[in-house]
């Protein structure tokens, strides 16, 4: 799907638009069904890279401390916990611009032991050498998550130390290893419809385009260069969800960050708009997310089901 079609589907009336996405989507997924991820940073903080919406950088005043890879114990725990909450895939991040050798050893273990509990594996280390994503997959990783962010127009106007070649060439080693991609984008940050359009169509025209696709509303965090950023209409995130669906049709499309502070209408009508997967427990990396009671209420509200982990 080029970016005019895409264009075309944000341009739809509302109705429209979410009848068409939850169309596509009942021919690929169960409406009812939904798909859990949790998230835990296993490094957290001191990365170079100048990404504005991040609070991971050290280049940002945000308060978060640095903290160094956390032991393997602590790792199994939380993917122990994740697991009996109803979690079927366990994510891994690490605040890099990309792992050394030295780094890669001791997450490759990571990898392995939370395999063994018979969860799903993804990672996300930032840019990856040869041989890296090969050894990854060997270890048992399912997946592996670098996001494009937003459009290549907009994207310098968010991130200046690596390039949005950078982080194609990474989505290709990972696809050449035979992963499977989890690759989405943030928006919020004051990119006009036509960038949310221009990435939908970007992550549409990978080939194949990602299995799973994170979207992910700007949480505005102080000491970051877009902590003044402007609040994305609810319903224009929606019309992001919805065409995200329409264009991979096949994918898991997540609600990601920012969904702490959604209404639960909000959510409600993403899921019909054809999300069917989020991320459970109360943080991502080192941002807020909802409660769980408060999700599992909300799920039982919507006669929704967690698929089997």
């Amino acid at each position: 799907m080029n970016f005019e079609d895409v264009l075309a589907l944000y341009e739809l009336p509302l109705a429209e638009l979410v009848y068409r996405a939850q169309t596509v989507h009942r021919e690929h997924f169960d409406p009812a069904e939904l798909q859990l991820s949790t998230l835990l940073s296993v490094k957290t903080g001191g990365c170079p890279e100048d990404c504005g919406y991040c609070p991971q950088s050290r280049r940002h005043a945000t308060g978060v401390q640095d903290e160094p890879l956390l032991p393997l114990d602590e790792v199994l725990e939380a993917a122990r916990a994740a697991k009996e909450q109803g979690a079927s895939r366990f994510c891994m991040g690490a605040a890099w611009r990309g792992p050394k050798e030295r780094d890669l050893a001791p997450v490759l273990e990571m990898v392995r032991a939370v395999k063994g509990l018979g969860m799903e594996t993804c990672a996300t280390l930032g840019m990856l050498k040869e041989g890296q994503a090969e050894a990854l997959r060997v270890a048992g990783l399912d997946y592996y998550n670098h996001n494009l962010d937003t459009s290549p127009e907009f994207y310098g106007a968010i991130v200046s130390t690596r390039t949005y070649e950078d982080r194609l060439e990474t989505l290709q080693r990972v696809r050449s290893a035979g992963l499977r991609v989890c690759c989405g984008g943030i928006v919020g940050m004051g990119e006009s419809r036509r960038d949310r359009a221009a990435l939908i169509a970007q992550l549409a025209n990978l080939d194949p385009y990602p299995e799973s696709v994170p979207i992910n509303d700007l949480v505005r965090v102080e000491g970051t260069p877009l902590e003044n950023a402007e609040p994305l209409d609810e319903l224009e995130f929606v019309r992001t969800v919805a065409a995200a669906r329409i264009a991979m049709p096949k994918a898991y499309v997540r609600l990601s960050a920012g969904r702490e502070r959604m209404s639960d209408a909000m959510q409600a009508l993403c899921f019909i708009a054809g999300a069917n997967s989020v991320f459970y427990g109360e943080k991502l990396l080192t941002t807020p997310n909802p409660e769980k009671s408060r999700d599992r209420a909300l799920f039982e509200r919507l006669g929704i089901r967690i698929s089997a982990p």
